[in-house]
């Protein structure tokens, strides 16, 4: 009832990899259907379940693999064990996936401004309404929800994109539902850029967010 509840919004999941397994398994359906099913004896009931998953996990039991500044303590065996806790299908349904490194005393008291919010918040705006005049006159409103026809029509690659698609898909072991959030990221990035066709730096960035697929889990 929770994956219900957080129907056009977000669930926010903590220390993922803690949850049983059976019920990570669950979020499959939500995640791929945008609604959930609940069978009893008595009947079965469909629920909304259109929800933005956010995820946080550690590298590791102990928190520290790949830390530069503190010493990992696990073994291969029980990163992998920790790792494999979350199924491969239940990552190829999660768009994005990275790494977030520790961060550092003097980056906390640096005084670089980056980008201002304002700044983000008006790129954003700008991208929301590319995506809402593309989708225009049909159930749609944002990439995430496009399907097989909405990918061949605004997701085109020029040849030295496929090359590198087929590099990344090769070399990963990608699956085609992962080929294609890679397609539907690449084109908001697109988009967040102003740019009308996907191009290659747009495709790497959007490869560079499956973090999880470029490790054995």
């Amino acid at each position: 009832m929770e994956v219900s509840l957080a129907h056009n919004g977000v669930s926010f999941l903590d220390e993922l990899p803690e949850f049983r397994k059976n019920v990570l398994e669950v979020l499959r359906q939500p995640l791929e259907d945008l609604r959930i099913t609940i069978a009893r004896v008595m009947g079965t009931v469909t629920f909304p379940a259109s929800l933005m998953l956010v995820a946080a996990m550690n590298p590791c039991p102990c928190g520290f693999y790949t830390d530069v500044q503190h010493e990992c303590t696990c073994s291969p065996l029980m990163i992998q064990r920790y790792r494999s806790r979350i199924s491969g299908p239940l990552l190829d349904r999660i768009d994005i996936h990275i790494e977030v490194p520790a961060v550092r005393y003097r980056e906390l008291m640096g005084r670089t401004m980056g980008e201002s919010s304002s700044a983000i918040r008006e790129r954003v705006n700008r991208a929301r309404d590319l995506q809402l005049n593309r989708f225009r006159g049909s159930a749609l409103y944002c990439n995430a929800q496009m399907g097989a026809r909405e990918l061949q029509a605004w997701c085109g690659v020029d040849s030295a994109g496929d090359r590198l698609l087929e590099l990344a898909v090769n070399r990963l072991g990608l699956s085609a539902r992962a080929y294609t959030r890679i397609l539907k990221v690449a084109r908001t990035i697109a988009d967040l850029e102003a740019s009308g066709p996907i191009e290659p730096h747009h495709l790497s960035e959007a490869i560079q967010y499956r973090s999880l697929d470029r490790v054995k889990m």
